[in-house]
């Protein structure tokens, strides 16, 4: 099999990036990665060559390219199909789909009122009465599939999978925001932040120093 390239945005900020990648490193599935730093030379050079939706991320083998964090976890899973991308049993598989489905075209007022932003604490920024219904339903999520497949590990189905992967994302605005939250979710959310794909990760958005005004509604731009 010709080698992985995944395309990525900045750590710190790309919500859709961080999932395909923690999703390969966590599993161990070797790419290389190539970095497009929003509103830089790099993506005005870059993004055209190597999306063709001009978004990230963008997951190439050879001449495929794969685009949209949801379809390059499927593609991952066709490829490699000895790893766990979803859980085995069927019925746990269905409703990890569901729940990945779910985290990718919903949630919308948590997506706007708290975007990713992992080197920055922002408690009680950005809570609305729909933002919070929006958490509220991620934990039920969570906990149904904690209390119903999640016996074999720590992870929402046991053994991590992309569903994990899809919701990595969301455990770091809880963070950044200071989102009280009930007892299953602040030990999935530690559990998460100690699995090393999401770790490195983190290290690598807390090294960025790129500063990005539309990502960041809460903070004054730095000083020259």
């Amino acid at each position: 099999m010709e080698g992985l390239t995944l395309v990525i945005g900045n750590k710190n900020y790309s919500s859709w990036s961080m999932r395909p990648w923690v999703l390969l490193s966590q599993l161990g599935i070797a790419f290389e990665e190539r970095l497009l730093r929003f509103h830089t030379d790099d993506w005005d050079a870059g993004i055209g060559r190597w999306s063709p939706s001009g978004l990230v991320p963008v997951l190439w083998r050879g001449r495929i390219a794969v685009w949209d964090s949801l379809a390059i976890m499927e593609t991952v899973a066709d490829w490699f199909p000895e790893q766990s991308v979803w859980p085995a049993d069927p019925e746990a598989r269905a409703f990890a789909r569901s729940t990945a489905a779910e985290m990718h075209s919903g949630f919308r007022n948590l997506r706007t009122h708290m975007p990713m932003n992992i080197r920055a604490s922002h408690p009680g920024k950005g809570m609305t009465p729909e933002v919070r219904a929006d958490i509220d339903r991620i934990e039920r999520l969570w906990r149904e599939s904690r209390s119903r497949f999640g016996a074999g590990g720590d992870f929402l189905f046991g053994e991590f999978s992309a569903a994990d992967a899809m919701f990595a994302p969301v455990v770091m605005r809880l963070a950044t925001y200071g989102v009280a939250c009930g007892p299953v979710t602040a030990r999935y959310c530690e559990a998460m932040k100690r699995a090393p794909g999401v770790r490195a990760w983190i290290e690598g958005a807390l090294a960025e120093t790129h500063f990005v005004a539309e990502d960041e509604p809460y903070a004054e731009p730095p000083r020259p």
